[in-house]
């Protein structure tokens, strides 16, 4: 990938410990400057992931994984920004507040139950927890001065 990844990361539900998760393992990598990945997507493509050029979120680049092979997405963002460290935020605090840990886990259990088959519902179904969380989430990552860990890779 060159070096245009500055930084790789497991984030969502798997990379958090404990937490009910789907198995789609999803990967956030970290880039200087995001209207620049043509060596990633072809890096990506090498390795069987494919480019989703028809994503409508503007805050990063989105990679999937080649049929037939295990669920991943790939989310590609600029370093620093408010999309790439939100995510990074989210799992972090998960990982150390297991009361919100679990109370978004039994959320994510009744949606899931609720919209089985109606992936668009069930995410905006989660939106008022996601922001609950979020919220303690940055009053703790100012008491405790949280910065993101060391990368994945």
């Amino acid at each position: 990938m060159g070096s245009d990844a500055y930084r790789i990361d497991h984030i969502g539900s798997t990379a958090v410990a404990g937490l009910a998760a789907k198995p789609i393992i999803d990967i956030q990598i970290s880039v200087r400057d995001l209207n620049k990945i043509e060596t990633l997507i072809s890096g990506l493509a090498s390795l069987g992931y494919h480019y989703r050029s028809d994503n409508d979120d503007l805050t990063k680049r989105y990679f999937r994984e080649a049929p037939g092979t295990r669920r991943t997405h790939i989310h590609v963002r600029q370093a620093g920004s408010w999309s790439e460290q939100f995510n990074l935020l989210f799992r972090d605090y998960l990982r150390t507040q297991e009361e919100d840990r679990d109370q978004y886990a039994r959320k994510k259990y009744e949606l899931a139950n609720r919209y089985r088959d109606q992936r668009e519902q069930y995410v905006e179904a989660k939106t008022e927890i996601v922001w609950d969380i979020i919220k303690k989430a940055n009053s703790w990552s100012q008491k405790i001065g949280w910065k993101p860990i060391e990368p994945d890779l």
